[in-house]
């Protein structure tokens, strides 16, 4: 695998064994900000070796954090790709830096082609109820007694070898929500409950432009525990968060640390040089130990209410031959995109994507004596949210309700993340002054 000067790489966590395998995880699928106007890859970036800070130094490029065990070789997976030019608001590229030296970030497992399938009727989701507390310091023990029972271990196999996750049940009928990198390429997948039981499952959905994917237990048994996913949005930097999967093949392991960070832009880049084969989210970033294996596993709060899912670890490279590790730098899919993904999936094997509507690149601009950060509009679509809103080009994007978006790949992070028709403030740098637009986001191609 080809390293950059500084020895950093990124690569695939996720467990692999047999033959060579044939490249990990394709993430080229039509993204949210399509331009209907480019060609069908979209308007690309070059690409050139290294690590990729997509919008300076809030954005960071990582591999997903799937798994191995013991005995087992990694395969390559998501490696930097440096990005420049344009980018489209949504798609799966970014625009910025390229630094000898930064982050890696893992993604779990191969390439997939799931059978879209619906879930069966009125299955039971559960409802969040707080784990009690010990005094202001959260009762861990209870944490993961609770969630335990509703994380599950997944066993790939693929053309190319095998491969280990984690995934988390959703409902009582056998739903599982996991990574799409999880289950990408698989022909045989198995599911093992917390007790050691172990279950066939088939894929139902996968969505690339997420990195997520939801599964179904064939035959489930009648005592399965779902998760309660509780509400992204109101996680705070600081507070506390567990980890739980199966990393290195060791099921049911939980590690804790805290939010680290809300909102971080991350770039996963697949194997491919191509820029396209890439993810960009809107990241949960947390110091929990987050290791091979942990991809698609849940992220907790001290109530046990799952805020994210598992899919990145930001690493550092030692050699061709090395596997990445936690260093502290772990990040999950908020579980409000979860949520909004995974119940498209289950409905129709496919989800849909909000559009923005604009081309744009990272940028800045004096307002009096400060200078703002953000993604500097190149083009809008006619006809788009944007251009609907009233958009120019030369706008600077610097907040999307509030929230600052501090580049291009910050912008494409959190539209991704929306919903279509949902309408949302943005804060924009004209003319030297700052304006307020509200857009309706429309329905990527």
């Amino acid at each position: 695998m080809p390293t950059d000067r500084y020895g950093w790489d990124a690569r695939d966590v996720e467990g692999a064994s047999g033959a060579d395998p044939q490249g990990g995880p394709a993430y080229g699928s039509p993204a949210v900000g399509a331009d209907a106007n480019t060609d069908p890859q979209g308007e690309q970036p070059a690409a050139s070796p290294g690590w990729s800070w997509g919008t300076g130094p809030d954005a960071v490029t990582t591999h997903a954090a799937g798994g191995s065990a013991a005995g087992t070789r990694s395969r390559r997976g998501p490696g930097w790709a440096g990005v420049a030019g344009l980018v489209m608001a949504g798609m799966l590229l970014s625009s910025g830096l390229t630094l000898g030296g930064v982050i890696a970030y893992d993604q779990v497992d191969g390439d997939s082609t799931p059978n879209a399938a619906t879930s069966s009727s009125s299955p039971r989701t559960a409802d969040a109820e707080p784990v009690a507390k010990n005094g202001e310091s959260p009762d861990w023990e209870a944490v993961a007694d609770k969630v335990s029972p509703s994380t599950v271990a997944i066993d790939v196999s693929t053309g190319s070898g095998s491969a280990e996750g984690t995934g988390v049940i959703y409902r009582d009928d056998g739903t599982i929500i996991t990574n799409n990198h999880v289950v990408s390429g698989a022909q045989k997948v198995e599911v093992s409950l917390t007790d050691g039981r172990t279950y066939t499952a088939r894929v139902v959905g996968t969505d690339p432009t997420t990195d997520l994917a939801v599964i179904t237990m064939q035959d489930p048994p009648g005592d399965l525990t779902p998760a309660s996913l509780g509400d992204s949005d109101s996680v705070e930097v600081g507070e506390g968060a567990m980890a739980v999967g199966t990393p290195l093949g060791l099921q049911n392991t939980v590690t804790t640390g805290i939010i680290s960070a809300v909102h971080r832009p991350v770039t996963t880049q697949g194997e491919s040089a191509d820029p396209s084969d890439a993810t960009y989210s809107s990241a949960l970033q947390t110091d929990a130990a987050i290791n091979p294996g942990n991809s698609g596993g849940p992220l907790v709060n001290a109530s046990g209410s799952v805020v994210g899912i598992n899919s990145s670890i930001a690493s550092f490279s030692q050699g061709e031959e090395s596997q990445s590790g936690s260093i502290g730098l772990g990040f999950a899919i908020p579980s409000n995109t979860v949520k909004l993904i995974a119940d498209q999936l289950i409905d129709s094997g496919s989800a849909k994507h909000a559009l923005l509507g604009v081309t744009a690149q990272d940028g800045s601009q004096q307002v009096s004596s400060s200078t703002y950060r953000g993604a500097l509009v190149h083009s809008l679509e006619p006809g788009s949210g944007a251009a609907d809103a009233g958009l120019r080009e030369g706008d600077l994007i610097t907040q999307v309700d509030g929230v600052p978006v501090n580049g291009a790949a910050a912008l494409t992070g959190m539209v991704r993340g929306l919903e279509v028709g949902s309408t949302h403030q943005l804060t924009v740098v004209r003319d030297q002054k700052e304006t307020t637009l509200d857009v309706t986001l429309t329905e990527a191609s």
